[in-house]
């Protein structure tokens, strides 16, 4: 195994700070992290690492984070790295009824969904001709980033790399690695920390790197972005305009209902999925005023015996429908960050109808997709991951989510990292 000091980009991390002790625990912190990474990395992430290789480097960690004059070299400031590009990852979806089943052929590999769920998915996308609107919503969102970066900096060449279908990962790194792209920063289209939405994209980037092999791009990925004042005031904005569809004397007493995808409970108990939906719902409601708000949720495909996150939105909405007291709906995908075909099918259409059949009148709310506060949210995370500034905004109880994920950072089940 190579010494740390080999794999290790320490020299980046924040090693010139102040002298005071608040900035030597962070330094401390910062390189801990790394090295949490670096036995990752090497496969030693095993049940006790922590409690013996880590320990075993504190003097290494002390010693790099002392002056750099002691340390006899120059280092950059803080968290600050040189980044040459970035590039958008995100899920993937069929563009004609041909590509239906071999995309969910891949998304499906390896999991425990029934075939006759990923036919009734597949009817799902033929209903649309076959075409997902993620990869246009996609395409906008690259636009309308674009033109951010190319007014207010930085100035950065955007890719776009998917995780089950064209463009694929392992062919956009490829062609960075052709352009002479060296480091980038990745913006995963994905809101809220879990494995299918956090962990399973670092595998992915870095099973592309492994295929790419030497010289593929480092890739690094923005922080997560549930309680950034971007991402809520956006969601706001598009509640605001679906509850001015109702009618003036009814609006005060619409329900609000937030719905995000399911994932099994025992995916859930890994991360911080449900506390970060509620804490974004929350934090949106304040700002919208005196409305009943429920968190739900949606899509659900794993077998019927497997527990998943409840309650299901069209089981809710009946139940709303029972008491007699429900006038008007807002749903807001506040899971989705563009219009998936979840948002089309399940929203648009299913839980459409059972509105319809109770004589609730529904507005759905658009997703954040291109809202200017959005894409400038985008930027500004992107100018604080390059800049290290300790300035991090968050709105809420919970605080700035981590830059680098510790090894068991959302993992699919209860199991340590192995």
């Amino acid at each position: 195994m190579p010494a740390p000091m080999d794999v290790l980009p320490v020299w980046e991390l924040n090693l010139a700070g102040g002298n005071d002790s608040n900035s030597t625990d962070q330094r401390h912190l910062e390189i801990i992290l790394h090295l949490e990474w670096y036995f990752f990395r090497c496969g030693l992430q095993n049940e006790g690492i922590t409690q013996t290789v880590i320990p075993m480097n504190v003097q290494f960690v002390k010693q790099m984070s002392a002056s750099p004059e002691k340390q006899g070299r120059k280092v950059k400031s803080s968290m600050s790295k040189a980044y040459d590009a970035i590039i958008v990852v995100s899920f993937g979806g069929p563009e004609g009824p041909e590509d239906v089943i071999p995309f969910l052929e891949n998304v499906l590999r390896g999991k425990n969904v029934p075939r006759e769920r990923m036919l009734e998915v597949a009817e799902h996308y033929q209903h649309f001709g076959g075409v997902s609107p993620i990869n246009d919503q996609n395409r906008a969102l690259i636009r309308a980033l674009e033109q951010e970066l190319a007014e207010q900096g930085p100035q950065l060449p955007i890719y776009w790399g998917n995780r089950n279908w064209d463009p694929l990962l392992v062919e956009t790194l490829a062609q960075m690695k052709g352009d002479g792209i060296k480091r980038a920063l990745a913006f995963f289209t994905s809101t809220f920390s879990s494995y299918s939405g956090c962990r399973q994209y670092r595998e992915d980037i870095q099973r592309a790197q492994d295929e790419v092999g030497a010289g593929a791009p480092e890739v690094d990925k923005l922080r997560v972005f549930f309680n950034h004042p971007g991402f809520i005031e956006a969601t706001v904005s598009r509640t605001e305009e679906a509850l001015s569809q109702i009618p003036e004397e009814r609006r005060g007493q619409a329900t609000i209902l937030y719905s995000a995808h399911s994932i099994p409970t025992v995916m859930a108990a890994g991360c911080r999925y449900e506390a970060q939906l509620q804490e974004s719902s929350r934090l949106v409601s304040e700002r919208l005023g005196e409305h009943p708000w429920h968190l739900v949720y949606q899509s659900r495909s794993g077998p019927p015996h497997q527990p998943w996150l409840e309650p299901d939105i069209c089981d809710f909405i009946r139940e709303l429908g029972a008491t007699g007291e429900v006038k008007d709906l807002v749903i807001v995908p506040i899971g989705f960050v563009s219009d998936h075909m979840e948002v089309l099918f399940d929203l648009d259409t299913e839980a459409k109808d059972v509105c319809q059949e109770l004589g609730i009148n529904l507005v759905r709310a658009k997703t954040v997709g291109v809202h200017p506060r959005f894409i400038r949210m985008i930027r500004e995370l992107i100018e604080e991951r390059i800049s290290g500034t300790s300035d991090r905004p968050a709105l809420g109880k919970m605080g700035a989510s981590h830059d680098i994920c510790p090894v068991d950072c959302c993992l699919r089940t209860t199991e340590k990292p192995r």
